[in-house]
């Protein structure tokens, strides 16, 4: 189309495209565009998620080499620190308040270093999910890649520094007169179930701690509340046998105390299933499968929102 102005020339207009009526979302539909960074569905999320295996398994090794890095001892550190601790709390709740009540010390020492390295397991892998997102954000706003990689990375590196810590576990245990036996075995799957759960949690904490970095600050205090109500230094059926039987049940219930009685049963001799709560193994799945199955969900679903301001 064209008009003629008022010295001769010739203008020419646009003719009007069938495209000036359609609204924004009509357009990209119209032309297969879709939003920058939106949240893919579930399962393609998933397989997204596989495919960067080698990214998720690469990136918690690096993290595991750098943590000590600028330490003498390096990666040694990675034993002493909870060996460490459980020499603090043997001093101090062993030997000092008696927290062991009979328990001998061939059983109550690889029970409270059992303790220690596996609740360190569970507590180290919340602790990195809280800056999963919030301590890496150049990462999150320089890539696009799956955000469910960082937390489940900091959960497998967490998993990694542990197997480190099981080789002297397996020294003290057996120091003390616990000798490999087929029980042993039952140590992968107790494992096994404790990282599905470890991952669920940091999933947890890392949706959370990207809009609220001062949670970082908080969770110590929750973490160590946790601690002293799992039973670490202490059997939780022997410490409360004259209070009132369900306080002792909603203890041993927690998944911390789960997995660590577990691991306690299955390498110290003297460590009975007298002193596991009832139905363990089905707690153990179950706590996996609710904290794993909906911390992914969870995370999942603010997909989009990390590294947004």
């Amino acid at each position: 189309m064209s008009d003629t102005t008022h010295d001769g020339a010739v203008a020419m207009t646009a003719r009007p495209s069938a495209d000036d009526a359609l609204s924004p979302s009509q357009l990209a539909a119209k032309y297969g565009l879709s939003v920058s960074g939106a949240r893919p569905g579930l399962i393609d999320y998933m397989r997204q998620l596989w495919g960067r295996r080698h990214f998720i398994l690469a990136f918690s090794q690096a993290k595991l080499t750098a943590q000590y890095s600028k330490a003498k001892l390096g990666q040694l550190w990675q034993v002493v620190t909870p060996l460490l601790n459980a020499l603090v709390y043997y001093l101090i709740f062993g030997l000092m308040l008696g927290t062991k009540k009979g328990i001998p010390d061939d059983v109550f020492v690889p029970f409270l270093v059992t303790g220690v390295f596996v609740f360190t397991f569970t507590q180290s892998s919340v602790m990195a999910g809280v800056r999963a997102i919030s301590g890496n954000l150049g990462l999150v706003r320089a890539l696009h890649f799956p955000r469910a990689s960082l937390p489940i990375s900091f959960a497998l590196q967490q998993l990694q520094q542990l197997l480190f810590s099981m080789v002297v576990l397996v020294l003290i245990v057996v120091g003390f007169g616990s000798y490999p036996s087929l029980s042993w075995l039952l140590v992968v799957p107790a494992l096994a179930l404790q990282f599905v759960f470890n991952t669920g949690l940091a999933l947890i904490m890392a949706r959370m701690g990207s809009k609220t970095p001062d949670l970082a600050q908080l969770m110590p205090f929750v973490m160590r509340t946790w601690m002293y109500a799992s039973g670490v230094m202490f059997s939780i059926p022997i410490m409360l046998k004259d209070k009132p039987s369900w306080i002792a049940d909603v203890l041993q219930y927690n998944p911390a105390a789960v997995y660590m009685d577990l691991i306690r049963f299955a390498m110290i001799d003297g460590y009975g299933s007298s002193n596991l709560p009832e139905h363990v193994w089905a707690l153990a799945v179950g706590w996996a499968l609710l904290l794993g199955v909906f911390g992914f969900v969870y995370f999942w679903k603010a997909e989009e929102r990390y590294g947004r301001g």
